[in-house]
């Protein structure tokens, strides 16, 4: 959840020790209106959270529909993608660029809180989500896993 601190204290030691305990941004009073509204989306920009409108995802050889929940070939085939995968790809598209991990994935589109949890099911979705794109899983294109981190949409080609 991003933060910004909106405050008459002005001094720097004030501004670090608000900034260290995590806020986003720090503005200190008095502020103009335009100033507050830019740094609100500022601060939306840098937030995974920031809402993207992705409708389609290109990937080698064709196109994955997410409003229709299906993949269409180039060659005519079609496949059919779950609620849970088309969500999982909508997510890494809206944040294409940056490698998601597991938690957040579990967090935003399972709505679940990951702490204390030990689970596969985002790695088999994902690995049942590369089978219907034609992703190789020994060297894929489209849903590369970032060592240590997560998972990642590719960029189109």
């Amino acid at each position: 959840m991003p933060v910004i601190i909106l405050t008459a204290c002005g001094d720097e030691s004030d501004r670090v020790q608000g900034l260290k305990l995590g806020a986003d941004d720090y503005v200190v009073k008095p502020f103009s209106v335009r100033e507050l509204l830019a740094r609100v989306e500022s601060v939306l920009r840098r937030s995974p959270e920031r809402p993207s409108d992705v409708s389609e995802v290109v990937i080698p050889g064709g196109m994955a529909d997410l409003s229709r929940r299906e993949i269409r070939f180039e060659d005519g085939r079609r496949s059919e993608l779950s609620e849970r995968e088309a969500e999982i790809l909508l997510y890494l598209a809206r944040h294409a660029g940056r490698a998601i991990s597991r938690e957040e994935i579990l967090t935003r589109v399972w709505h679940l809180d990951p702490k204390g949890l030990a689970t596969r099911t985002i790695d088999m979705h994902v690995a049942r989500l590369r089978e219907k794109l034609g992703d190789d899983s020994g060297k894929p294109r489209v849903l590369l896993t970032v060592r240590g981190k997560g998972y990642m949409l590719a960029d189109a080609e």
